[in-house]
Protein backbone atom coordinates (compact mmCIF):
# COMPACT_ATOMS: atom_id res chain seq x y z
CA UNK A 1 0.00 0.00 0.00
CA UNK A 2 1.39 3.41 -1.00
CA UNK A 3 1.94 6.33 1.33
CA UNK A 4 0.89 9.97 1.33
CA UNK A 5 3.47 12.74 1.61
CA UNK A 6 3.03 13.03 5.37
CA UNK A 7 3.26 9.27 5.87
CA UNK A 8 6.58 9.28 3.99
CA UNK A 9 7.91 12.20 6.03
CA UNK A 10 6.90 10.62 9.33
CA UNK A 11 8.29 7.21 8.38
CA UNK A 12 11.69 8.62 7.55
CA UNK A 13 11.79 10.92 10.58
CA UNK A 14 10.91 7.95 12.81
CA UNK A 15 13.49 5.62 11.28
CA UNK A 16 10.85 3.34 9.80
CA UNK A 17 10.37 1.88 6.33
CA UNK A 18 6.67 2.74 6.35
CA UNK A 19 3.86 3.86 8.62
CA UNK A 20 0.11 3.38 8.56
CA UNK A 21 -2.64 5.78 9.51
CA UNK A 22 -3.19 5.48 13.26
CA UNK A 23 0.34 4.38 14.10
CA UNK A 24 1.95 6.30 16.97
CA UNK A 25 5.47 7.51 16.24
CA UNK A 26 8.12 9.82 17.68
CA UNK A 27 9.64 11.64 14.69
CA UNK A 28 12.87 13.60 14.85
CA UNK A 29 12.16 17.33 14.54
CA UNK A 30 13.96 19.41 11.93
CA UNK A 31 12.82 22.82 13.17
CA UNK A 32 11.03 24.02 16.32
CA UNK A 33 9.52 27.49 16.20
CA UNK A 34 7.99 29.70 18.87
CA UNK A 35 7.26 33.38 19.45
CA UNK A 36 6.59 35.35 22.65
CA UNK A 37 5.06 32.25 24.23
CA UNK A 38 8.64 31.02 24.40
CA UNK A 39 8.57 32.40 27.96
CA UNK A 40 6.03 29.68 28.84
CA UNK A 41 8.09 27.05 27.04
CA UNK A 42 11.16 28.06 29.04
CA UNK A 43 9.29 27.46 32.29
CA UNK A 44 8.24 23.98 31.19
CA UNK A 45 11.71 23.23 29.83
CA UNK A 46 13.39 24.06 33.15
CA UNK A 47 10.88 21.84 34.96
CA UNK A 48 12.09 18.85 32.94
CA UNK A 49 15.59 19.24 34.36
CA UNK A 50 14.59 20.06 37.93
CA UNK A 51 16.12 17.59 40.38
CA UNK A 52 18.16 15.77 37.73
CA UNK A 53 21.44 17.54 38.41
CA UNK A 54 21.76 18.10 34.66
CA UNK A 55 22.34 21.48 33.10
CA UNK A 56 19.27 22.56 31.08
CA UNK A 57 20.44 22.55 27.48
CA UNK A 58 18.34 22.39 24.31
CA UNK A 59 19.04 19.41 22.07
CA UNK A 60 20.22 21.45 19.07
CA UNK A 61 20.14 25.28 19.12
CA UNK A 62 20.55 25.39 15.31
CA UNK A 63 17.12 23.76 14.95
CA UNK A 64 15.24 26.24 17.12
CA UNK A 65 13.76 29.51 15.82
CA UNK A 66 12.35 32.17 18.15
CA UNK A 67 10.55 35.06 16.48
CA UNK A 68 8.84 37.93 18.32
CA UNK A 69 5.65 38.95 16.52
CA UNK A 70 2.49 38.88 18.65
CA UNK A 71 3.09 41.95 20.82
CA UNK A 72 5.75 44.06 19.12
CA UNK A 73 6.91 46.44 20.37
CA UNK A 74 5.94 45.30 23.86
CA UNK A 75 2.61 46.82 24.93
CA UNK A 76 3.03 46.26 28.66
CA UNK A 77 5.64 45.77 31.36
CA UNK A 78 4.64 42.10 31.62
CA UNK A 79 5.27 41.48 27.92
CA UNK A 80 8.53 43.42 28.01
CA UNK A 81 9.73 41.36 30.98
CA UNK A 82 8.82 38.09 29.24
CA UNK A 83 10.64 39.21 26.10
CA UNK A 84 13.68 40.07 28.20
CA UNK A 85 13.57 36.55 29.68
CA UNK A 86 13.48 35.02 26.19
CA UNK A 87 16.37 37.18 24.97
CA UNK A 88 18.52 36.05 27.85
CA UNK A 89 17.59 32.39 27.33
CA UNK A 90 18.29 32.52 23.59
CA UNK A 91 21.67 34.06 24.25
CA UNK A 92 22.61 31.54 26.93
CA UNK A 93 21.52 28.59 24.77
CA UNK A 94 23.23 29.81 21.62
CA UNK A 95 19.99 30.08 19.62
CA UNK A 96 21.05 32.10 16.58
CA UNK A 97 17.72 31.94 14.75
CA UNK A 98 16.37 34.53 17.16
CA UNK A 99 14.46 37.42 15.61
CA UNK A 100 14.02 40.28 18.06
CA UNK A 101 12.12 43.54 17.64
CA UNK A 102 14.28 45.03 14.89
CA UNK A 103 13.67 46.79 11.60
CA UNK A 104 16.43 45.02 9.70
CA UNK A 105 14.99 41.49 10.04
CA UNK A 106 12.07 39.57 11.43
CA UNK A 107 8.33 39.98 11.30
CA UNK A 108 5.49 37.50 11.67
CA UNK A 109 6.91 34.08 12.54
CA UNK A 110 5.25 32.15 9.70
CA UNK A 111 6.51 34.57 7.06
CA UNK A 112 10.02 34.75 8.53
CA UNK A 113 10.30 30.96 8.61
CA UNK A 114 9.62 30.80 4.88
CA UNK A 115 11.66 33.77 3.69
CA UNK A 116 14.68 32.87 5.83
CA UNK A 117 14.73 29.35 4.38
CA UNK A 118 13.97 27.64 7.69
CA UNK A 119 11.21 25.68 5.94
CA UNK A 120 12.41 22.73 3.89
CA UNK A 121 10.51 20.06 1.93
CA UNK A 122 10.37 16.72 3.72
CA UNK A 123 11.02 18.30 7.10
CA UNK A 124 9.12 17.85 10.36
CA UNK A 125 8.38 21.31 11.75
CA UNK A 126 6.65 21.99 15.06
CA UNK A 127 5.53 25.42 16.19
CA UNK A 128 3.97 26.78 19.34
CA UNK A 129 1.25 28.40 17.25
CA UNK A 130 -1.80 26.89 15.54
CA UNK A 131 -0.97 28.45 12.17
CA UNK A 132 2.28 26.50 11.97
CA UNK A 133 0.34 24.65 9.27
CA UNK A 134 1.56 27.47 6.98
CA UNK A 135 4.90 25.77 6.45
CA UNK A 136 3.35 22.88 4.59
CA UNK A 137 3.35 25.26 1.63
CA UNK A 138 7.01 24.29 1.15
CA UNK A 139 6.44 20.55 1.41
CA UNK A 140 7.04 20.13 5.14
CA UNK A 141 4.87 18.34 7.69
CA UNK A 142 4.23 21.30 9.99
CA UNK A 143 1.88 21.34 12.95
CA UNK A 144 1.18 23.27 16.12
CA UNK A 145 1.99 22.10 19.65
CA UNK A 146 1.51 23.46 23.16
CA UNK A 147 4.18 24.86 25.49
CA UNK A 148 4.67 21.55 27.31
CA UNK A 149 5.07 19.61 24.06
CA UNK A 150 7.50 22.21 22.76
CA UNK A 151 9.57 21.97 25.93
CA UNK A 152 9.89 18.21 25.41
CA UNK A 153 10.99 18.80 21.81
CA UNK A 154 13.67 21.20 23.07
CA UNK A 155 14.91 18.51 25.44
CA UNK A 156 14.59 15.41 23.24
CA UNK A 157 14.69 16.60 19.63
CA UNK A 158 11.61 14.50 18.94
CA UNK A 159 7.87 15.01 18.92
CA UNK A 160 6.35 12.39 21.22
CA UNK A 161 3.19 10.33 20.77
CA UNK A 162 2.35 11.56 17.27
CA UNK A 163 -0.45 9.61 15.64
CA UNK A 164 -0.06 9.25 11.89
CA UNK A 165 -2.98 11.23 10.44
CA UNK A 166 -5.25 10.34 7.56
CA UNK A 167 -5.07 12.66 4.56
CA UNK A 168 -7.72 14.47 2.56
CA UNK A 169 -6.66 15.02 -1.04
CA UNK A 170 -7.91 18.32 -2.49
CA UNK A 171 -7.54 18.71 -6.26
CA UNK A 172 -7.90 22.32 -7.39
CA UNK A 173 -8.21 22.93 -11.11
CA UNK A 174 -9.08 25.79 -13.41
CA UNK A 175 -8.04 29.42 -13.64
CA UNK A 176 -8.91 32.03 -11.05
CA UNK A 177 -10.65 35.25 -12.09
CA UNK A 178 -8.34 38.26 -11.81
CA UNK A 179 -10.17 39.47 -8.67
CA UNK A 180 -10.30 36.01 -7.05
CA UNK A 181 -7.35 34.85 -4.98
CA UNK A 182 -6.02 31.87 -3.01
CA UNK A 183 -7.75 33.38 0.04
CA UNK A 184 -11.09 32.88 -1.70
CA UNK A 185 -10.12 29.28 -2.51
CA UNK A 186 -9.32 28.38 1.09
CA UNK A 187 -12.39 30.15 2.44
CA UNK A 188 -14.49 28.17 -0.01
CA UNK A 189 -12.80 24.93 1.07
CA UNK A 190 -13.26 25.67 4.78
CA UNK A 191 -16.91 26.38 4.08
CA UNK A 192 -17.23 23.00 2.34
CA UNK A 193 -15.40 21.02 5.01
CA UNK A 194 -16.73 23.01 8.01
CA UNK A 195 -14.63 23.87 11.05
CA UNK A 196 -14.41 20.21 12.06
CA UNK A 197 -14.33 18.48 8.67
CA UNK A 198 -10.57 18.11 8.68
CA UNK A 199 -10.14 17.23 12.36
CA UNK A 200 -6.92 15.26 12.99
CA UNK A 201 -6.29 15.00 9.25
CA UNK A 202 -3.87 16.47 6.73
CA UNK A 203 -5.09 18.41 3.70
CA UNK A 204 -2.85 17.62 0.72
CA UNK A 205 -3.23 20.05 -2.21
CA UNK A 206 -2.96 19.01 -5.87
CA UNK A 207 -4.14 20.15 -9.31
CA UNK A 208 -3.12 22.49 -12.09
CA UNK A 209 -4.28 25.54 -10.16
CA UNK A 210 -1.81 24.62 -7.41
CA UNK A 211 0.98 23.88 -9.88
CA UNK A 212 0.62 27.42 -11.25
CA UNK A 213 0.25 29.08 -7.85
CA UNK A 214 3.20 30.95 -6.33
CA UNK A 215 4.44 30.10 -2.86
CA UNK A 216 2.72 33.19 -1.46
CA UNK A 217 -0.65 31.69 -2.41
CA UNK A 218 0.25 28.22 -1.17
CA UNK A 219 1.12 29.74 2.20
CA UNK A 220 -2.42 31.12 2.37
CA UNK A 221 -3.95 27.70 1.70
CA UNK A 222 -1.84 25.87 4.26
CA UNK A 223 -2.12 28.67 6.81
CA UNK A 224 -5.90 28.38 6.95
CA UNK A 225 -6.11 24.59 6.69
CA UNK A 226 -6.23 24.59 10.48
CA UNK A 227 -9.53 26.50 10.27
CA UNK A 228 -11.07 23.30 8.95
CA UNK A 229 -9.63 21.50 11.97
CA UNK A 230 -6.72 20.02 10.02
CA UNK A 231 -3.52 19.00 11.77
CA UNK A 232 -1.60 20.23 8.74
CA UNK A 233 -1.90 21.43 5.19
CA UNK A 234 0.72 20.46 2.65
CA UNK A 235 1.62 21.12 -0.98
CA UNK A 236 3.92 18.38 -2.30
CA UNK A 237 7.22 20.04 -3.20
CA UNK A 238 7.75 20.87 -6.87
CA UNK A 239 9.56 23.26 -9.19
CA UNK A 240 7.96 26.29 -7.52
CA UNK A 241 9.20 25.09 -4.14
CA UNK A 242 12.73 24.90 -5.50
CA UNK A 243 12.42 28.31 -7.18
CA UNK A 244 11.23 30.00 -4.00
CA UNK A 245 13.85 28.47 -1.73
CA UNK A 246 16.69 29.08 -4.19
CA UNK A 247 15.75 32.53 -5.52
CA UNK A 248 13.90 34.14 -2.62
CA UNK A 249 15.15 32.37 0.50
CA UNK A 250 18.72 31.85 -0.69
CA UNK A 251 18.84 28.14 0.17
CA UNK A 252 21.67 26.25 -1.49
CA UNK A 253 21.42 22.89 0.33
CA UNK A 254 20.07 19.82 -1.49
CA UNK A 255 16.27 19.61 -1.39
CA UNK A 256 14.20 16.45 -1.04
CA UNK A 257 10.99 16.85 -3.04
CA UNK A 258 8.85 14.25 -1.30
CA UNK A 259 5.90 13.08 -3.40
CA UNK A 260 2.97 10.81 -2.55
CA UNK A 261 2.89 7.32 -4.02
CA UNK A 262 0.57 6.81 -6.98
CA UNK A 263 -1.39 4.28 -4.93
CA UNK A 264 -1.52 6.35 -1.74
CA UNK A 265 -4.78 5.88 0.17
CA UNK A 266 -6.76 8.99 1.04
CA UNK A 267 -9.53 9.52 3.55
CA UNK A 268 -11.47 11.33 0.84
CA UNK A 269 -10.86 13.26 -2.36
CA UNK A 270 -12.36 16.70 -3.01
CA UNK A 271 -12.27 18.30 -6.45
CA UNK A 272 -12.75 22.04 -6.91
CA UNK A 273 -12.85 23.87 -10.25
CA UNK A 274 -12.04 27.49 -9.41
CA UNK A 275 -12.89 28.82 -12.88
CA UNK A 276 -16.34 29.89 -11.70
CA UNK A 277 -15.41 30.74 -8.11
CA UNK A 278 -16.18 34.27 -6.99
CA UNK A 279 -14.90 36.29 -4.04
CA UNK A 280 -15.74 34.68 -0.71
CA UNK A 281 -16.53 36.12 2.72
CA UNK A 282 -16.39 34.37 6.11
CA UNK A 283 -19.18 35.95 8.14
CA UNK A 284 -19.33 36.37 11.93
CA UNK A 285 -18.54 34.53 14.08
CA UNK A 286 -16.99 31.39 12.57
CA UNK A 287 -14.52 30.90 9.73
CA UNK A 288 -16.71 28.24 8.11
CA UNK A 289 -19.69 30.62 7.84
CA UNK A 290 -18.69 31.31 4.25
CA UNK A 291 -20.81 33.06 1.62
CA UNK A 292 -20.27 34.62 -1.76
CA UNK A 293 -19.59 38.33 -1.55
CA UNK A 294 -22.97 39.16 -3.10
CA UNK A 295 -24.73 37.76 0.00
CA UNK A 296 -23.26 40.45 2.24
CA UNK A 297 -22.48 43.23 -0.25
CA UNK A 298 -23.49 46.62 1.11
CA UNK A 299 -22.70 45.82 4.73
CA UNK A 300 -21.13 48.91 6.30
CA UNK A 301 -17.61 48.55 7.74
CA UNK A 302 -15.68 50.68 10.22
CA UNK A 303 -12.23 49.11 10.11
CA UNK A 304 -10.40 47.32 7.32
CA UNK A 305 -7.27 45.30 8.03
CA UNK A 306 -4.82 44.11 5.40
CA UNK A 307 -1.95 41.96 6.61
CA UNK A 308 -1.20 39.07 8.99
CA UNK A 309 0.47 35.71 8.40
CA UNK A 310 -2.33 35.00 5.94
CA UNK A 311 -2.32 38.03 3.66
CA UNK A 312 0.48 40.44 4.49
CA UNK A 313 2.77 39.47 1.63
CA UNK A 314 4.10 41.64 -1.15
CA UNK A 315 1.51 40.58 -3.71
CA UNK A 316 -1.26 41.31 -1.18
CA UNK A 317 0.04 44.84 -0.62
CA UNK A 318 0.46 45.30 -4.38
CA UNK A 319 -3.17 44.31 -4.94
CA UNK A 320 -4.42 46.77 -2.34
CA UNK A 321 -2.15 49.59 -3.53
CA UNK A 322 -3.18 49.11 -7.16
CA UNK A 323 -6.84 49.48 -6.27
CA UNK A 324 -6.34 52.43 -3.93
CA UNK A 325 -3.75 54.42 -5.88
CA UNK A 326 -5.09 57.90 -6.61
CA UNK A 327 -8.25 57.23 -4.62
CA UNK A 328 -9.40 57.78 -1.06
CA UNK A 329 -10.65 55.48 1.64
CA UNK A 330 -14.28 56.27 2.44
CA UNK A 331 -14.98 58.70 5.27
CA UNK A 332 -15.72 56.95 8.53
CA UNK A 333 -13.54 54.00 7.56
CA UNK A 334 -10.06 53.38 8.90
CA UNK A 335 -7.61 51.00 7.27
CA UNK A 336 -4.68 49.36 9.03
CA UNK A 337 -1.95 47.68 6.97
CA UNK A 338 0.40 45.16 8.61
CA UNK A 339 3.14 43.87 6.26
CA UNK A 340 4.07 40.30 7.20
CA UNK A 341 7.79 41.00 7.58
CA UNK A 342 10.30 43.82 7.51
CA UNK A 343 11.68 42.45 4.27
CA UNK A 344 8.22 42.83 2.72
CA UNK A 345 7.77 46.24 4.36
CA UNK A 346 10.99 47.56 2.82
CA UNK A 347 10.27 46.15 -0.64
CA UNK A 348 6.73 47.54 -0.56
CA UNK A 349 8.16 50.91 0.43
CA UNK A 350 10.71 50.80 -2.40
CA UNK A 351 8.01 49.98 -4.94
CA UNK A 352 5.75 52.77 -3.71
CA UNK A 353 2.96 50.55 -2.43
CA UNK A 354 3.07 51.92 1.09
CA UNK A 355 3.10 55.50 -0.18
CA UNK A 356 0.05 54.85 -2.34
CA UNK A 357 -1.79 53.28 0.58
CA UNK A 358 -0.90 56.16 2.89
CA UNK A 359 -2.05 58.73 0.35
CA UNK A 360 -5.37 56.91 0.21
CA UNK A 361 -5.66 57.22 4.00
CA UNK A 362 -4.31 53.91 5.29
CA UNK A 363 -2.22 53.67 8.44
CA UNK A 364 0.91 51.56 7.94
CA UNK A 365 1.73 49.47 11.01
CA UNK A 366 4.92 47.61 11.88
CA UNK A 367 5.06 43.92 10.92
CA UNK A 368 3.37 41.82 13.56
CA UNK A 369 0.21 40.01 14.53
CA UNK A 370 -1.30 43.20 15.92
CA UNK A 371 -5.05 43.32 15.99
CA UNK A 372 -5.48 39.87 14.42
CA UNK A 373 -5.71 38.27 17.85
CA UNK A 374 -6.97 41.35 19.65
CA UNK A 375 -4.13 41.88 22.10
CA UNK A 376 -2.15 44.71 20.56
CA UNK A 377 -3.14 47.54 18.20
CA UNK A 378 -6.38 48.04 16.32
CA UNK A 379 -9.07 46.83 18.72
CA UNK A 380 -12.69 47.43 17.70
CA UNK A 381 -15.27 49.50 19.53
CA UNK A 382 -18.66 48.24 20.66
CA UNK A 383 -20.96 47.64 17.70
CA UNK A 384 -18.22 48.12 15.10
CA UNK A 385 -17.65 45.92 12.07
CA UNK A 386 -14.26 44.95 10.66
CA UNK A 387 -13.43 43.52 7.26
CA UNK A 388 -10.10 41.75 7.50
CA UNK A 389 -7.67 39.64 5.50
CA UNK A 390 -6.70 37.78 8.68
CA UNK A 391 -7.63 34.18 9.47
CA UNK A 392 -10.12 34.14 12.36
CA UNK A 393 -13.32 35.98 13.21
CA UNK A 394 -14.42 34.47 16.52
CA UNK A 395 -16.18 36.54 19.18
CA UNK A 396 -13.61 38.96 20.58
CA UNK A 397 -10.90 37.93 18.11
CA UNK A 398 -10.15 41.57 17.31
CA UNK A 399 -10.27 42.68 20.92
CA UNK A 400 -13.99 43.19 21.51
CA UNK A 401 -16.73 40.52 21.79
CA UNK A 402 -19.29 43.23 21.03
CA UNK A 403 -18.10 43.64 17.45
CA UNK A 404 -18.25 41.73 14.16
CA UNK A 405 -15.39 40.55 11.97
CA UNK A 406 -15.73 39.43 8.34
CA UNK A 407 -12.82 37.71 6.59
CA UNK A 408 -11.90 38.33 2.96
CA UNK A 409 -9.11 38.70 0.40
CA UNK A 410 -7.01 41.85 -0.10
CA UNK A 411 -8.97 42.54 -3.29
CA UNK A 412 -12.29 42.60 -1.42
CA UNK A 413 -10.76 44.62 1.41
CA UNK A 414 -9.37 47.31 -0.90
CA UNK A 415 -12.54 47.60 -2.98
CA UNK A 416 -14.59 47.88 0.19
CA UNK A 417 -12.30 50.54 1.64
CA UNK A 418 -13.18 52.83 -1.24
CA UNK A 419 -16.93 52.36 -0.98
CA UNK A 420 -17.20 52.00 2.81
CA UNK A 421 -19.31 48.86 2.45
CA UNK A 422 -18.49 45.26 1.56
CA UNK A 423 -17.98 45.35 -2.20
CA UNK A 424 -17.37 42.82 -4.96
CA UNK A 425 -13.91 43.72 -6.36
CA UNK A 426 -14.93 42.51 -9.80
CA UNK A 427 -17.14 45.59 -10.04
CA UNK A 428 -14.22 47.87 -9.17
CA UNK A 429 -11.89 46.55 -11.88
Amino acid sequence: MGMTVVQKILARASGLASVNVGDVVEPAVDMAMSHENTALVINQFLEIFKGTGLEPRVWDPSKIAVIFDHRVPAESAKTATNQKKVREFAGAQGIEKFHDVRGDAGGICHQVMAEEGYDRPGAVIVGADSHTTSHGALGAFAFGVGATEMASVWALGRAVNIQVPATIKVVITGRLHAAVTPKDVILHLVGLLTAEGGNFKVIEFHGDAIAGMPTSGRLVLCNMSVEAGATAGIVPADAETVRYLREEAGVTDPLDLVQPDADAVYDRVIEIDVSTLGPQIACPHTVDNVKGVAAVAGTAVHQIVIGSCTNGRLDDLEEAARRLKGRKIAKGVRMLVFPASWKIYKEAMTRGYLGDLMEAGAVIMNPGCGCCLGVHEGALGDGETALSTTNRNFHGRMGNPNSDVYLCSPAVAAASAISGVITDPRKEG
